[in-house]
């Protein structure tokens, strides 16, 4: 026997907390923004994170209510996305507190800047792999904004690359599960896809 939600009758707040249960999992992108006066370097998870152009390479977050990445990303037209490793969990939950604006989120945790080659906020020195983004255009849905950003340069540290491509193998990536759980990839299933072939006549 299933059981039903409404989402009307739960209301936002209960829903978003089933829908990010059954969601998953949610590839984590680490937002690295700065203030339009550079005086502040903000660093922020955003678990709501996806590819959404191939050609030009777009990618895409979205910011529930207005949060800091946000305001310097309208601010500056500029964002990184730093990938989200296992080894770096710790470090990623620490970023996730909803501190003054004015506080950057490198310092309080002490995490390690590398500038970016294409845009003013910096890399985390960290992370396997960095997009440097410009900001495409911003979508507001509800009470939610979506974020699309132009990856303008992507880098990988070499450790991390098998056959000319980034192995999740060696990256090790993090999702967000529901509540405060968190995921591993675990096995990696490796299966090609089957290609169409048009039917025989008898």
């Amino acid at each position: 026997m299933r059981i039903d939600y409404d989402p009307e009758a739960m209301g936002g707040d209960a829903f978003y907390r089933f829908m990010t249960s059954v969601v998953i999992p949610r590839p984590i992108a680490w937002i690295s923004t700065v203030t339009s006066d550079g005086s502040t370097e903000n660093l922020a998870p955003h678990s709501f994170f996806s590819i959404a152009s191939t050609d030009p390479p777009i990618v895409q977050f979205t910011s529930i209510g207005r949060k800091d990445s946000l305001r310097n990303v309208e601010d500056t037209g500029e964002f990184v996305v730093n990938f989200s490793s296992e080894p770096l969990l710790e470090l990623i939950n620490s970023t996730a507190t909803d501190f003054p604006r004015t506080v950057s989120e490198f310092d309080v945790a002490g995490i390690d800047r590398e500038p970016s080659l294409h845009v003013r906020p910096p890399r985390v020195a960290a992370s396997p792999v960095v997009l440097e983004c410009r900001s495409h255009t911003t979508l507001r849905m509800g009470n939610s904004t979506l974020v699309f950003g132009r990856v303008l340069h992507a880098a990988v540290n070499e450790e991390y690359i098998v056959d000319d491509r980034p192995s999740s193998e060696r990256l090790r990536p993090l999702a967000k599960l529901g509540g405060h759980e968190w995921g591993t990839v675990g096995a990696i299933l490796h299966l090609s896809r089957i290609p169409y072939e048009e039917p025989r006549p008898e």
